[in-house]
């Protein structure tokens, strides 16, 4: 109430001050708030008109103004302000005339030809694309008497194409019986669909719109594309189509955000004056959102200038076209590559079912379409490491002179030492073996003989991301004693169908820690790929005491393959540990032996060293 009365007040305030050279008596206000209050289509926005009604009719005052379109521009902003709907207009027109919709005429066939023509166009693009402009959404009545000429001229050319680019970009008019006709061309016969329900304030009526089972001419098919072209002109009636094929799921959106219209527009005069109320009349409620276009716009899936928007439309179909093949591939890949088959076999089949339902129907980018596979093959696989990936080349090994790699191994590696003599080593990324075997004795000399003498060892992976695992049966080899060859772990490769051991290592550079001496290797969610292959094996010979949260649960280092001769690729783990142990730490990560939040790992591991040496004094 209180900004209806702000309104009111504000009107009269105006008028006092600004304007000087005639007058006009207060009840006209009356008036026009009482046509908004019995015709607004969104009453629930007008509460307290009543009162300010009364408030304002009982004021004598005359405003005092320089001429009616002034004042008509000076009511509009006012309300436009106070109720915030741009629709609501006030003006002065002495010369009008109420604008009557035309009946159609009888014309003969050839002038009904040339009518359709000039509002109507029609193109197949490259592709067998169908393009359809329409500039006004033609209604119930109309649709009937020339809904034959319709099929024959329009109707039967777009149905044989595999894809519809639908342009409203310039549909400003149209009548509110033609939306369930245009609706039910891109639905199913059975069942009837409630598409919208249209609330009618004068009336305080509300009607279902439902899809039509009967139609003259065939629909067109669901498992086709359907793209909807808008812009800031497509207004009203376009809107709604736009609107109800989106929820429904049925059509993409591309272009920009619609007029923010209505279905129903009414200019009613202002008792015996020349003054005229634009007013919203009717509302869209959407039955699958509850809420409504109108005011705010349609928002484009695909949001681009209008004139771009029949461009990215194409792209869109393109793309569409090649989706069945990019998933069929992929999931043929998947089955022959995967490390683990059966699990392989399963995703594979489930992928084509997911394509068969058509779930990925309405992509609209290559990088939309990546993000959503790389989701369903993690949500179908439970691993993170398949998924899709750009095909970047390795980098070239870079030639650093022995005093750069002295800083990098400052910079990468953290060692340190504790209290009782307990040694820390820490490293965030394992290198593959012929680069570290390359520079295996600077880090011997700048990192592991820090920590070597200690009397007990903290290795510290909670941030450790993995690389390559060439180097994994090296770093083990350091924590067993020489003489005795340790079988650490078998790789079973998918591709190849071959079985690698990994074993220790009988020359090493530097000096070994030796297997006698506490281990305790720190982690994290975040600890993944070759950081788990080594907790892994380190857990399960009983080497060390593993702290913190169960690791990421990755892969062995992936490896990317090209979807057919597009430019989509695949990460896909094409080698996992021997299972015949338990279970693979792949997908499900490695549960630590002391489970901690990843903050605390290193002082529990402190502690429970500290009280095993203090136990030895």
């Amino acid at each position: 109430m209180a900004k209806v009365l702000f309104l009111v007040a504000s009107i009269l305030v105006w008028g006092n001050v600004f304007f000087t050279n005639a007058s006009f008596a207060p009840s006209l206000i009356v008036d026009m708030a009482n046509i908004i209050m019995n015709n607004y289509c969104s009453p629930e926005k007008l509460l307290g008109m009543k009162e300010a009604i009364e408030a304002a009719s009982s004021n004598t005052d005359v405003l005092n103004i320089p001429d009616a379109e002034t004042l008509a521009n000076v009511l509009s902003t006012g309300v436009q302000t106070t109720i915030s709907d741009p629709r609501l207009k006030v003006s002065y027109e002495p010369n009008y005339v109420p604008v009557v919709p035309p009946e159609m005429p009888p014309l003969p066939p050839e002038q009904l030809i040339a009518v359709l023509q000039t509002s109507i166009k029609l193109d197949i693009l490259e592709g067998n694309t169908g393009y359809l402009r329409i500039d006004h959404i033609l209604g119930e009545e109309v649709a009937e008497k020339i809904g034959q000429l319709l099929i024959d001229l329009v109707w039967n050319k777009i149905l044989p194409t595999s894809a519809l680019i639908f342009d409203l970009r310039y549909t400003g008019s149209g009548d509110i019986t033609g939306i369930p006709y245009i609706v039910s061309y891109f639905t199913e016969a059975e069942p009837p669909i409630h598409i919208d329900s249209v609330y009618d304030r004068p009336s305080n009526t509300t009607t279902k719109l439902f899809s039509m089972s009967t139609l003259l001419g065939d629909r067109y098919d669901m498992s086709k594309p359907l793209i909807v072209l808008t812009s800031k002109n497509t207004k009203g009636i376009a809107e709604d189509v736009a609107y109800c094929l989106q929820n429904l799921k049925r059509a993409t959106i591309v272009g920009e955000k619609t007029a923010g219209g209505s279905v129903k527009i009414s200019k009613i005069k202002v008792a015996d004056t020349d003054f005229y109320v634009t007013v919203p009349t009717a509302k869209s409620i959407n039955p699958i959102t509850g809420s409504t276009w109108e005011v705010t716009g349609v928002t484009p899936d695909v949001e681009v200038n209008a004139e771009d928007a029949l461009a990215t439309a194409i792209k869109i179909v393109n793309l569409r076209a090649e989706v069945p093949d990019i998933i069929e591939g992929s999931a043929t890949l998947i089955a022959n590559n995967y490390a683990f088959e059966d699990i392989g076999a399963d995703v594979a089949e489930r992928l084509k079912g997911l394509l068969a339902n058509d779930e990925y129907s309405m992509v609209v980018s290559k990088n939309n379409l990546e993000v959503k596979l790389s989701n369903d093959l993690r949500t179908l696989s439970g691993d993170k490491s398949l998924k899709t990936t750009s095909d970047t080349p390795p980098l070239p090994p870079m030639n650093y002179s022995p005093e750069m790699y002295i800083e990098l191994i400052k910079v990468s590696f953290h060692t340190n030492i504790f209290e009782n003599n307990i040694g820390y080593l820490r490293f965030d990324m394992f290198g593959d073996f012929e680069e570290v075997k390359a520079i295996a004795q600077i880090i011997v000399e700048h990192v592991w003989n820090k920590v070597v003498n200690s009397d007990a060892m903290i290795v510290d992976l909670r941030n450790n991301l993995g690389g390559p695992t060439t180097a994994i049966a090296g770093f083990c080899s350091y924590f067993f004693d020489a003489g005795k060859e340790i079988l650490l772990d078998k790789l079973y490769d998918r591709p190849s169908g071959t079985i690698t051991e990994l074993r220790t290592l009988p020359d090493l550079t530097g000096t070994r820690y030796g297997s006698k001496k506490s281990l305790i290797i720190l982690t994290s969610s975040a600890t993944a790929g070759a950081a788990e292959e080594f907790v892994y094996i380190m857990k399960k010979l009983g080497r060390a005491m593993i702290i913190g949260e169960t690791t990421a649960g990755t892969s062995h280092p992936p490896k990317t393959f090209r979807v057919g001769d597009t430019d989509i690729f695949l990460s896909i783990p094409t080698v996992h540990s021997d299972t015949t142990a338990g279970p693979a730490w792949e997908r499900a990560g490695i549960t630590p032996h002391i489970p901690v939040s990843a903050d605390a790992a290193l002082e529990t591991a402190k502690g429970i060293l500290n009280k095993h040496f203090a136990g030895q004094k």
